[in-house]
């Protein structure tokens, strides 16, 4: 049973009728888009800056996700009810604080909560605090302390740029002389620019990694689901650290009793402890997992849906999701519910050649039709645009989300691929293993 949140809307017009707008262009915009529009709480659903698939669900609106002001002045003037911010990078600027300022809801945590993506220093500093399991580190600005700490503690290491970074700032080094190069082309080279100006080099953990959600509206903390990403850019995790190459869900390793300890020994703590500390967490926790032999630790938290996990989420989603995202606006998360498809769902990510580094744009795209003419398949837009004549083409470095449900992970993995062998993208790639993990098990 859901539990829908209260939302007050003016009284000249009829019902429930919800203005919404969803800030961003990705695929994860497109998946947010796609279960808003579905909802028949949804009267008028916006999208800025959005894309073209997102344009089948929603009106596009020209202005970009860092346009704080033009946001916040559009949203006023189209009378919208809810904001959804979906990437990053606003939500750190404070975007949030921008829209409630105004008197404008908004699904997303404030600039101060924020920061738990913003700075991995930050939020090192943070679970050291309150004894949130994670892995031990060092922090550094300065070149020579790191490569010291680094040959002190040998590899494999991890170096991290303390910034934003999309998703490319990590390094998981095998090698010393592998570490000491990313901490030389963040703190010397400028590789990340000023999210790279301060590095945190960490122990490397070994186990399972896993994606855990949780809504949250400031106290109480409502657990979705956990979804298994795939960072590096080949087969068989090979290549550098990418946005991520594909998702999938449910993940074995997530038992009831280790997502019973994720809840308890990581999301409560931490929600609670930020509003200890005078900023109180709204909207979607997203804690990244190594789930080791001592139990779950902390690798970073985003304050976002995933990427691209919230595709592999929305489509596994039975419940609407606007009741869900208003209740935790409003602090009415407890006893709230959600139901979820029994089926598996994995997505396979569609990149433009040369990504991460130099992702080649302008590649035509045809035959999505195609793709989502097969049972269960969904493709979501995560870097396209029309060019002068009206042809779908690549504008990013991941292009495409190809999504499927079916009967398990085998399944799914097998219908996602052949929806993939449907798309013609000369100029695209795809790892050919997503779900490796689960297909190995079955």
């Amino acid at each position: 049973m859901i539990h829908g949140g209260r939302l007050k809307v003016d009284p000249g017009r009829k019902g429930a009728a919800l203005r919404i707008l969803v800030v961003g262009s990705g695929g994860r915009e497109h998946a947010l888009c796609w279960a808003i529009a579905a909802s028949p709480l949804c009267d008028k659903l916006f999208c800025a800056p959005g894309n073209p698939g997102i344009a089948q669900d929603a009106e596009l609106v020209p202005i970009g996700a860092m346009e704080l002001d033009k946001l916040v002045a559009f949203a006023r003037d189209q009378r919208i009810d809810l904001v959804v911010v979906g990437p990053e990078t606003p939500l750190v600027a404070g975007l949030v604080d921008k829209l409630e300022d105004a008197g404008i809801k908004a699904f997303g945590p404030r600039k101060g909560a924020a920061a738990l993506e913003g700075s991995k220093g930050f939020t090192k500093d943070f679970c050291a605090r309150h004894k949130i399991p994670t892995a031990a580190y060092q922090r550094f600005d300065t070149v020579e302390p790191a490569l010291a700490y680094i040959r002190q503690k040998g590899a494999p290491i991890v170096v991290k740029a303390d910034g934003l970074a999309a998703g490319k700032g990590v390094t998981v080094a095998r090698t010393v002389a592998e570490a000491e190069a990313a901490a030389k082309d963040a703190l010397v080279g400028g590789r990340f620019g000023s999210a790279g100006a301060s590095v945190v080099v960490e122990e490397f953990l070994e186990g399972e990694i896993a994606s855990f959600f949780a809504l949250v509206d400031g106290v109480e903390a409502l657990p979705l689901m956990t979804v298994q990403d795939h960072k590096a850019v080949g087969d068989g995790e090979t290549g550098p650290n990418t946005g991520g190459m594909g998702a999938y869900a449910p993940v074995a390793a997530m038992t009831d009793a280790m997502a019973k300890r994720v809840m308890d020994e990581i999301v409560r703590p931490t929600v609670a402890a930020m509003a200890r500390e005078g900023n109180p967490f709204k909207g979607v926790l997203f804690t990244e997992l190594m789930l080791t032999r001592d139990g779950p630790k902390l690798i970073e938290f985003n304050v976002r849906f995933g990427d691209p996990e919230c595709q592999v989420m929305m489509m596994r989603l039975k419940s609407d999701l606007l009741p869900a995202l208003i209740a935790a606006c409003d602090g009415e998360l407890k006893d709230f519910d959600l139901r979820w498809h029994p089926d598996a769902v994995l997505s396979v990510v569609m990149a433009a050649e040369g990504y991460p580094d130099t992702p080649k744009a302008g590649g035509a795209i045809r035959g999505i039709e195609r793709a989502e003419a097969l049972d269960g398949v969904k493709v979501f837009h995560a870097g396209t645009k029309r060019d002068a004549a009206g042809t779908l083409v690549a504008a990013g470095g991941r292009v495409l989300n190809v999504t499927a449900r079916s009967a398990g992970v085998k399944a799914a993995q097998a219908l996602a691929y052949r929806a993939v062998d449907l798309i013609d993208f000369k100029e695209g790639f795809c790892r050919r293993d997503i779900g490796w993990r689960a297909v190995g098990r079955s």
